[in-house]
């Protein structure tokens, strides 16, 4: 949500044969944090980016496949003695399970990328 230039010019460079999508736990991180706000200029600014957002970039669902593998890198983060929030475990194992590139700046993820999760941070 934040106007970033590298990001910006890093989705500019994809090409139709690259798939970018957003999960529905991502999605509702966005919203949640929309709809804390008070009321005013910086909330509809806020709200209107993320419909913008979402009008071109698609949702995917939380699949039974996602399910599964949500429980599977639970599991491996408790036995490595890692706490990860069940929001990020959950966007993980999307990522997971699409084989896709999780782009992030959020460094909590380096700790699980044993289990074969690729990640990209576009900020830097």
């Amino acid at each position: 949500m934040k106007d970033n230039s590298e990001v910006k010019a890093r989705l500019n460079s994809l090409t139709e044969s690259d798939y970018t999508f957003t999960c529905s736990i991502v999605k509702g991180e966005i919203l949640f944090g929309i709809a804390r706000l008070p009321a005013g200029k910086r909330k509809q600014d806020l709200q209107q980016k993320a419909n913008e957002l979402f009008e071109v970039v698609p949702c995917e669902p939380i699949s039974e496949n996602v399910s599964e593998a949500y429980a599977k890198i639970k599991v491996a983060a408790e036995q490595q003695g890692t706490s990860l929030g069940e929001c990020d475990l959950w966007i993980a194992a999307t990522a997971l399970v699409f084989d896709a590139i999780l782009v992030t700046s959020d460094s909590d993820y380096q700790r699980i990328v044993g289990l074969g999760l690729r990640l990209e941070d576009w900020t830097s």
